[in-house]
């Protein structure tokens, strides 16, 4: 891998074209390299690492351990900077409800289900499962300040969500960004050298890719 690259894990169930080309956009004229790889050697030697997700979890789980692509994930999260994206964001808590399936448990806490079956919004309409649309994103403190990745980017400003599922982290220190869907959760989180959002960067416009713009730069 050249100097200054960025893997991002092809283990069959990302949306890889989505986020990689994202990611190259917000790394263009930074001498950022950028590669989609399914080969754990190549996980290993690149600088920073974007764990994508999509579909359910239990499939993500097993493709990730399947393809050899699992040590080398657990091996980023221990020593570079890594960026998780939506199901790659669930993977990192203990456990999620879907499936009854374990996690990575790099981040402690788990995975529930939306219960808003009868329950009405403001407006008067009913909650729909998935939350799917643009929803706003309050940046939670972090030793006083907001997380690094978020520099820039307004508080409130709007992302994209597609989930059925949301993360409950253990320690509230880990919650690095909330919204409000029937009740707030964590749609950001972050740890140390890791950082993941439960909304989709890569569908997110230019916020969006100002946080990968920021995880390039990012020195945990």
């Amino acid at each position: 891998m050249p100097q200054n690259s960025v893997a991002v894990v092809d283990y069959g169930m990302g949306n890889l074209r989505s986020v990689s080309q994202a990611v190259k956009a917000a790394a263009q004229g930074t001498g950022w390299q950028v590669v989609v790889t399914a080969d754990p050697e190549v996980v290993r030697a690149a600088d920073r690492v974007v764990l994508p997700g999509q579909g359910a979890i239990p499939d993500c789980m097993r493709e990730l351990r399947d393809s050899g692509l699992l040590e080398p994930v657990l091996e980023a999260a221990r020593s570079k900077p890594l960026f998780g994206v939506c199901v790659g964001m669930q993977m990192l808590l203990d456990h999620s409800e879907e499936g009854d399936t374990p996690g990575l448990g790099l981040i402690h806490g788990d995975v529930r289900k939306f219960q808003l079956e009868g329950r009405t919004q403001a407006d008067g309409s009913r909650f729909k499962v998935p939350q799917m649309g643009w929803n706003s994103v309050h940046q939670c403190l972090q030793g006083g300040q907001p997380h690094p990745i978020w520099q820039g980017v307004p508080d409130g400003s709007f992302f994209y969500f597609v989930h059925s599922f949301y993360a409950r982290p253990q320690d509230a220190a880990h919650c690095a960004g909330e919204t409000d869907f029937g009740g707030r959760f964590a749609a950001a989180i972050a740890r140390d050298n890791i950082f993941a959002t439960q909304f989709h960067p890569e569908k997110s416009a230019d916020q969006g890719l100002a946080l990968f713009r920021n995880f390039l730069y990012w020195n945990p």
